[in-house]
């Protein structure tokens, strides 16, 4: 049963939504290059120091090391180049009045489902590249592990958070039998 709100499935115009699902903003598109690229940069110095120093060390297996390193560099440049529009055409996030239902991969596809009744703890957190973007991340803590909401614009990040509350708090508010306003009278 969908959660009644913005969150439920139907669109209101100006949402990004797909059978139900929410889709994130293209702004995460460049946030996962800006990421992959500072990664990419450390493999390269990591290279160019490997070629400098290990030409001592791996003296007769110098050449084909650096080759094998330089295949690796080139595997990783087309998963950096292809990845982010990728994950971003198969990632989809769905919120019901009873889970948290999100689907997502590049390599391999993911499935999440969290049922509202052992969320624990709701988090957002930016981190600088997102930051500059306007975007973050709600990270869901459950007795069982932690389920993450990826490059969030930060008002539906914060809406999706209250909703969550929300709905952990109703769910409580359900389980709890009413106290009686009196259980015995004093003089009992």
């Amino acid at each position: 049963m969908p959660f009644p709100g913005p969150f439920d499935g139907r669109s209101t115009g100006n949402e990004r939504e797909m059978d139900g699902y929410r889709r994130l903003n293209r702004k995460c598109i460049l946030s996962m290059y800006i990421g992959h690229a500072l990664s990419y940069l450390i493999l390269i110095a990591v290279f160019a120091l490997a070629r400098i120093y290990a030409q001592e060390i791996l003296d007769p297996y110098t050449e084909p090391a650096l080759y094998v390193f330089m295949g690796v560099l080139a595997i990783v440049l087309v998963y950096v180049v292809v990845a982010p529009p990728v994950f971003y055409a198969r990632y989809r996030y769905r919120i019901t009045a009873d889970r948290i239902d999100v689907r997502s991969g590049v390599l391999v596809l993911r499935h999440i489902l969290v049922p509202i009744e052992r969320v624990h703890q709701v988090e957002i957190s930016r981190g600088p590249i997102n930051s500059i973007l306007g975007l973050a991340e709600v990270t869901i803590t459950t007795a069982g592990g932690v389920a993450t909401l990826n490059y969030l614009e930060v008002e539906e990040a914060e809406r999706v958070a209250e909703l969550l509350n929300s709905l952990v708090g109703r769910m409580l508010k359900e389980r709890i039998p009413a106290i009686p306003a009196q259980i015995g009278s004093p003089g009992d």
